[in-house]
């Protein structure tokens, strides 16, 4: 008898065991920690957003981040999320090159490759990517990479207030 053989004859002999049957969630004792952990990254107020087009001139997203008075535009294309254009951007790709680089377009010299979270991550996911990566803003999408929203330090704050408060 094979060691294939073994298991299987093992296997239909014995009943199957649900292993997570007797599973008893995690409490919590504090509040903001259950809030973090059960509520989803859609609890936090996550729109408006800004968004421009890769063939925005860069000129126009400069102007749209200041009449907006927004640090940050996700860059769409077919409504699926391709960058991020931030002030970050601007003082390190456009400031000193403005002249030079004002009618190029944004998806040029927008951060490509942008870490996102999704809509149903739990808030706590949203948090760990600010956090871990170094990002104040994070995008939100849908499973198909649809933009949703953004997360923001003002965002993440009002959140965590109406928790403590609750």
């Amino acid at each position: 008898m094979t060691m294939s053989d073994k298991f299987l004859q093992t296997r239909d002999t014995e009943e199957f065991s649900d292993p997570l049957q007797d599973y008893d969630p995690k409490t919590y004792s504090d509040p903001l920690a259950k809030a973090l952990a059960d509520q989803t990254v859609a609890a936090i107020q996550t729109t408006p957003v800004a968004t421009v087009t890769p063939d925005t001139p860069v000129h126009a997203a400069v102007e749209k981040l200041a009449g907006l008075q927004v640090s940050c535009l996700l860059v769409v294309k077919d409504g699926k999320l391709v960058g991020v254009f931030s002030d970050r951007d601007v003082l390190e790709r456009v400031a000193l090159e403005y002249d030079r680089v004002k009618d190029r377009p944004v998806g040029e010299l927008m951060t490509t490759d942008p870490v996102y979270a999704y809509e149903a991550d739990s808030a706590a996911a949203a948090l760990s990517i600010m956090a871990v990566s170094g990002f104040r803003h994070v995008p939100v999408t849908d499973i198909e990479q649809r933009v949703v929203g953004i997360v923001s330090p003002q965002r993440v704050a009002e959140f965590l207030r109406r928790q403590v408060l609750n």
